[in-house]
C-alpha cells in the first residue's frame, strides 16, 4: 500500500493543527477536543462543532485520524460518544507541520522582525 508524504498535506488548517495536537496524546471525543483546545490557546481558537466535525471527517478521509475503540464510561459519559485517536501517518503529518514552522520562527527570528528579537 502506498504511504502518502506527510509534506505534501502541509501546511495544515488551524482547525486541523489543532486536533491533531490536541490527539497526539491521548484518545478524545468532540466535546473533549473543542474544550482542549480552548484551553490549551487560552480561548484564541474556538472550534465550532461544525468545524470540528468538517475537519475530522477530511481528516478520517485523509487518513489522519481514526475511531478509537475507547468506550464512554456507562454513567459518566453519553454512550453515543465517538473517540477519536491520530493515526501514525496523522503522527507524521503533525511532525512535519511542526518542524515546517519552527523553520518559519527561525527565518522570522533571522530577520529580527518581532519584538525581543535577540
Amino acid at each position: 500500500m502506498h504511504r502518502p508524504n506527510p509534506e505534501a498535506l502541509l501546511p495544515l488548517s488551524t482547525p486541523v493543527l489543532q486536533v491533531l495536537l490536541t490527539l497526539s496524546d491521548r484518545d478524545l471525543h468532540g466535546y473533549g477536543i473543542i474544550g482542549d483546545v480552548a484551553e490549551r490557546t487560552d480561548g484564541d481558537v474556538h472550534l465550532s462543532t461544525s468545524t470540528l466535525y468538517g475537519a475530522i471527517k477530511r481528516m478520517m478521509r485523509d487518513g489522519l485520524v481514526g475511531e478509537s475503540g475507547l468506550q464512554a464510561d456507562s454513567g459518566a459519559d453519553d454512550q453515543r460518544r465517538r473517540y477519536y485517536r491520530i493515526t501514525d501517518l496523522g503522527r507524521s503529518v503533525l511532525q512535519a507541520e511542526a518542524h515546517r514552522i519552527e523553520r518559519l520562527a527561525q527565518m522570522v527570528r533571522g530577520k529580527q522582525f518581532y519584538p525581543g528579537a535577540p
